[in-house]
């Protein structure tokens, strides 16, 4: 009998944090993450006090919260450390998962002793990432610390601005009780696996998702199996035995080239090069991106495969596809119109992205040809996508000229 499937996105935010939407409640997050295909959802932002409040209303079973619905969801936080170490400024946010609502509780009352946690549900405090990891550990040995979108540039733990370059650097003797990283939107398993202190390290993706609409979570996603317990989820974490990962194009995060936004200038690592890192436009430095930055600390090669690398499927999501087949908007009526109906006759969004063959979409989708092959297309990786620099997405393009299929 095959083990049951369990697609997660462990990385969110609740309303309570900053440049989030207003109506993330448990009821959006719920419903939305079922329209994607989640089969569960980390609680974002569980140290706010209002959004503790809400979530400790929920059903507590195996160390996860339920909603009366029966949709489950893991204690998660993400927070912000600012501090200085080997006289640079660092930067770096942490994703934390607990096991459930005691030990939540301690941690509340750690960060309490630290700083202020109502002004934003991902709070910034100035202790370093080596007394983080001896807190928690302190707290308990179950609670996991993983490194978020580690190649961010300004909040990434590997960051080109205000990161380390190593997790040795970063964490010294506690170095060893880091069990996984996060690959964050700008990279793939395969970009990280060129570095070779993660090589024995689980590679997870998640979506950091600031909204509940289903182009921002579950966009970025890991697939584990078995029972539906924290205690599993922890176990394949910290074994590197879940089954796989979703990504979005590496290219369609904000920050994989270099380039400048207000400049609105982007190159490759090889222009930049040329260019001695400096703006064409105006003078200044650039904003070293993820490509590049993996490329200065790489110790393997292009191509390097770990013998323990997991699958990933590279995704972008749905209404990425049917706004670009439509000349339209993520958020248009038209776009919306195609989804919904994709979604009442497949069941959910990553049915459609991942398993529906092509001959039942184009069953579907009689006059849309464009969209049946972009669907098959982002399956194969088969979209090209210009990429994102200093903050600014990564747009999918058409092809030139679209083969005539059918």
């Amino acid at each position: 009998m095959e083990e049951k499937q369990i697609i997660a996105d462990l990385h969110i935010h609740s309303r309570f944090s900053r440049a989030t939407s207003k109506n993330i409640d448990i009821f959006n997050l719920e419903k939305y993450a079922r329209i994607k295909g989640l089969s569960l959802l980390g609680t974002g932002d569980f140290q706010h006090p209002f959004w503790f409040k809400e979530l400790s209303a929920l059903e507590e079973r195996a160390g996860l919260i339920y909603t009366k619905t029966e949709f489950p969801f893991l204690w998660q936080t993400e927070i912000s450390l600012m501090y200085s170490q080997g006289g640079k400024s660092r930067r770096i946010h942490y994703v934390i998962l607990a096991p459930g609502r005691e030990v939540v509780k301690q941690i509340i009352e750690f960060f309490q002793s630290k700083g202020r946690l109502d002004y934003d549900g991902r709070p910034i405090f100035g202790f370093s990432s080596v007394e983080l990891v001896e807190e928690m550990e302190r707290i308990s040995g179950d609670i996991e610390i993983i490194p978020a979108h580690i190649w961010t540039p300004w909040f990434g733990i590997f960051g080109s601005q205000s990161g380390f370059n190593s997790l040795k650097e970063a964490f010294q003797d506690k170095e060893a009780k880091i069990h996984a990283i996060e690959t964050g939107m700008s990279s793939d398993p395969e970009m990280n696996w060129r570095i070779k202190e993660l090589n024995e390290r689980s590679i997870v993706s998640f979506s950091d998702s600031h909204s509940f609409w289903p182009w921002r979570i579950g966009r970025e996603a890991t697939i584990f199996a078995g029972e539906l317990t924290y205690k599993n989820i922890l176990k394949q974490i910290r074994e590197n035995s879940f089954k796989a990962t979703i990504e979005v194009d590496p290219a369609y995060g904000k920050y994989h080239f270099d380039g400048h936004r207000n400049c609105g200038f982007s190159c490759s690592p090889e222009e930049s090069k040329k260019l001695n890192g400096i703006c064409p436009k105006c003078g200044k430095p650039l904003i070293i991106g993820v490509e590049n930055r993996v490329e200065e600390l790489a110790s393997n090669p292009k191509n390097f495969k770990p013998k323990n690398a997991k699958p990933f499927y590279k995704l972008l999501p749905l209404h990425e596809l049917i706004a670009l087949s439509k000349a339209s908007t993520l958020s248009s009526k038209k776009t919306w119109q195609i989804y919904n109906s994709l979604i009442e006759k497949f069941g959910n969004e990553f049915n459609v992205l991942l398993n529906v063959d092509k001959l039942k979409l184009a069953k579907f989708l009689p006059n849309d040809e464009q969209l049946v092959q972009l669907i098959i297309d982002n399956r194969t990786g088969n979209i090209k996508v210009k990429p994102g620099y200093d903050g600014v997405y990564g747009e999918a393009m058409l092809k030139e000229k679209q083969k005539k299929l059918f």
